[in-house]
């Protein structure tokens, strides 16, 4: 009984022990992960597709990211997370603990960059954009996407996304809405298949001068469609010339149109084509998709500036002449303006 009773108090004190270490391990792993970091600034990480959790905390701890790897990867294995990790590129706040970069590259919670591209540029114009942009990385290809092949819109990204990426990303978001937006055109719509709806869309995103036109601007051109007239935009001129950039005199102040570039006859000048040009003119943004596959019926089939950034609307040649004559008087009134104060 004697010799039983001390070992059931050996052994009773070794659970104690054994208790009291596990204990004391907890509460030693608990405050290593809880640890704030040693970096003093916000600090981006990629975990690459495939890597394995040691390799990964081994990383993190090369970059000055988490203090004790060792007590990482034990926390890690009693809690069944090595396998959870997930690729992509990550940000940290400064001085987070190792418990919160655990944590964030379990949940996924990828930084992002932001890039917007605005309606209505062409497509080599885009293409400089991302060329000259930092948050892409490698070259773009040698020859701009078509035109119209596009979707402007503001686009995040993980680190390290290549410019050709992003690129298809634009295209496949364009593909996508018009998968989507042409199976629900509407029944007035005169064009007769996407790539045609690209076409005349970009037209009305270069013609709309304030977004509460754009549906109008859009049924007016329909409207000429249907009449059998031709469209007469300017923009599709320019676009003849230039390929969208703008147009310059010899002093290199922006300029109109010349008369005779006007009766020249390109591919794209709908004063001197039927129907639409051989090719869209721009990247038009998904509200001028949208109301060219939805445009409203009027009976407008003329507009010209106003002066104010919008357009005046007329139904027959007669009452636009007038809106012509007056655009005309504001015209030499602002040049007057100009040359008063330059005096």
């Amino acid at each position: 009984m004697r010799l039983l009773k001390w070992v059931l108090a050996l052994f009773g004190c070794g659970v104690v022990m054994a208790l009291a270490a596990a204990w004391f391990a907890s509460s030693w792993l608990a405050a290593e992960m809880k640890r704030p970091g040693g970096f003093s600034e916000d600090a981006s990480f990629k975990v690459e597709r495939g890597s394995y959790f040691g390799s990964v905390v081994e990383d993190l701890s090369a970059a000055g990211l988490i203090k004790n790897p060792t007590a990482v990867k034990i926390y890690a294995r009693l809690n069944g997370l090595e396998s959870q990790t997930k690729a992509g590129s990550y940000r940290f706040q400064a001085g987070a603990s190792a418990a919160s970069i655990l944590e964030t590259i379990i949940s996924g919670d990828v930084s992002l960059l932001r890039l917007t591209i605005a309606e209505g540029l062409t497509s080599a114009q885009i293409l400089a954009l991302i060329e000259a942009s930092d948050a892409l990385d490698g070259p773009v290809p040698a020859d701009a996407p078509a035109e119209g092949t596009l979707l402007p819109d503001t686009y995040f990204f993980e680190e390290g996304t290549s410019r050709i990426d992003f690129l298809n990303l634009m295209a496949t978001a364009q593909a996508d809405l018009m998968a989507a937006a042409w199976s629900q055109r509407s029944p007035l719509a005169l064009v007769e298949s996407p790539e045609e709806a690209i076409i005349l869309a970009s037209i009305v995103e270069k013609e709309t001068g304030q977004a509460g036109e754009r549906d109008l601007i859009a049924g007016l051109f329909n409207e000429r469609l249907r009449r059998g007239m031709r469209l007469e935009s300017d923009p599709t001129i320019i676009y003849g010339i230039s390929r969208g950039m703008p147009l310059f005199n010899r002093q290199g102040e922006r300029r109109t149109l010349y008369r005779s570039e006007i009766n020249r006859r390109t591919d794209w000048n709908t004063y001197q084509i039927d129907g639409l040009p051989r090719t869209a003119i721009c990247n038009p943004g998904r509200a001028a998709i949208e109301a060219v596959l939805n445009p409203p019926e009027t009976d407008y089939i003329f507009f010209v500036a106003d002066g104010s950034g919008g357009h005046k609307f007329a139904r027959t040649y007669a009452e636009h002449k007038r809106n012509v004559r007056a655009y005309r008087r504001f015209e030499q009134q602002e040049i007057a303006r100009e040359r008063a104060a330059s005096q």
